[in-house]
C-alpha cells in the first residue's frame, strides 16, 4: 500500500469524490489503501484539491437515507483546511469545463473536476473512475490498479 502513498509524493493530487466516499463509508479494500494515502497528506508528503462538487456528490445518499451523522463528517471533511483545498465552482470553471467536455466527451460534472483540477494546477488526479483517462496533461491514478487480486 506503500507504493501508492509512495508514487503521489512531492505532487498536487486531485481527489475525486469516490475517494471521500470510500474513505468515509469504509468502502474495501478502497478504504485501507486510503487511509496510507490519507496519512501521506497528513505528513505533507503532497498536497491536495477538490472541488465543491465532491461535496454535493458525497451528500446524495446519505441524504436519501437520513443519515445526518454521515453529512456532518463529509461537510467537516469536505472543507478547505491545512491539507486540502476545496475549489469553488464559477463561471471560469463552468465555461472550461464545457470546452473539456466538448473535446473529450465526459460527461459535466467529471468535465467540472477534470477542469477544477487542471486550473489548481494539480499534476495528479485520484480516482476509480477510469473516464478521466481522456483528459491529457493530469498523471492518473486509478486505486483499482493499486489493490492485489
Amino acid at each position: 500500500m506503500a507504493g501508492l502513498r509512495s508514487a503521489l509524493q512531492g505532487k498536487k493530487v486531485y481527489l475525486d469524490a469516490n475517494v471521500f466516499i470510500y474513505s468515509l463509508e469504509g468502502i474495501e479494500p478502497w478504504a485501507t489503501l486510503l487511509e496510507d494515502v490519507f496519512l501521506g497528506l497528513i505528513n505533507q508528503e503532497f498536497s491536495a484539491v477538490s472541488s465543491s462538487l465532491s461535496l454535493s456528490e458525497c451528500l446524495v445518499l446519505p441524504f436519501k437515507q437520513n443519515k445526518n451523522d454521515l453529512v456532518r463528517v463529509y461537510r467537516e471533511a469536505l472543507s478547505s483546511n491545512q491539507y486540502l483545498t476545496i475549489a469553488p465552482i464559477n463561471d471560469k470553471i463552468l465555461i472550461s469545463a464545457a470546452n473539456v467536455r466538448a473535446q473529450s466527451g465526459l460527461k459535466l460534472p467529471d468535465a467540472i473536476h477534470a477542469t477544477t483540477a487542471l486550473r489548481y494546477q494539480c499534476t495528479a488526479m485520484l480516482t476509480n473512475d477510469a473516464g478521466f483517462n481522456r483528459v491529457s496533461d493530469i498523471e492518473l491514478f486509478l486505486l483499482s490498479n493499486w489493490i492485489a487480486i
